[in-house]
């Protein structure tokens, strides 16, 4: 009976496994032709294939240099809202052998017209408020929801406190949930998880709608800096 059993077992199995993964590659060739057809309607040149030196271009995204087997793809660029525009999808892997783990994501970098300062947002997790019992503290705001609610980091305390405004807390309260980052020149917003075409671009109306939010005297201060050097 036993062996009966395994005999049975097995075939159920291994049809299970190639059901499971014919379904994925029927459901990624879908939204591969879904992201096609939304990067034709706005204007953004769409390549599938996998890229791997695509976190080269940009140093200061550390989430683009973990791990290894790194590879960008689904990639789209363009122009959103007059600025530089690429929205993609990304791949890398932790670990080896039976430690293995492979990590997905999806987000936007924008070119910003002007120059920025390194700046890191997204929402607090149980892994915040442990570090902030043992002393490893972000940056707090007179918003006590806000600040509960989000975890920010910036080498310049000024600099977080100019960009994240009283109408900036305000629009990040309501806002999708994404992770925020400024680079140098840059702004970066992606999620653990694989966009559709309405997320997207839903991402990168965060993105625009951030710098569009910078108070006016910083980005003056931004431009004269730019100029001066």
């Amino acid at each position: 009976m036993q062996g009966l059993a395994v005999e049975v077992f097995v075939p159920i199995f291994v049809v299970l496994i190639l059901g499971l993964a014919i379904y994925g590659l029927v459901k990624a060739a879908r939204r591969r032709k879904q992201l096609a057809a939304w990067a034709a309607g706005k204007e953004l040149y769409y390549h599938s294939g996998k890229d791997r030196t695509f976190g080269h271009g940009y140093p200061g995204f550390k989430c683009l240099s973990r791990g290894h087997s790194r590879y960008g793809h689904n990639v789209m660029t363009g122009q959103w809202a007059g600025m530089p525009i690429t929205a993609f999808d990304y791949h890398y892997k932790t670990g080896s052998g039976k430690n293995e783990s492979t990590h997905t994501f999806s987000g936007v970098i924008v070119e910003a017209p002007i120059l920025l300062k390194p700046l890191y947002v997204r929402r607090e997790s149980i892994f915040d408020k442990i570090a902030e019992f043992v002393g490893l503290d972000d940056i707090d705001f007179e918003s006590a929801e806000f600040s509960r609610k989000f975890y920010v980091k910036s080498p310049e305390r000024k600099w977080a406190y100019d960009v994240i405004h009283q109408r900036m807390m305000e629009y990040l309260l309501t806002a999708p949930a994404l992770n925020v980052q400024f680079d140098l020149t840059h702004v970066m917003a992606w999620a653990s998880r694989h966009f559709g075409p309405a997320e997207f671009e839903a991402a990168a109306e965060h993105v625009r709608s951030i710098l569009e939010l910078l108070p006016e005297y910083l980005v003056r201060q931004q431009k004269d800096l730019a100029g001066r050097t």
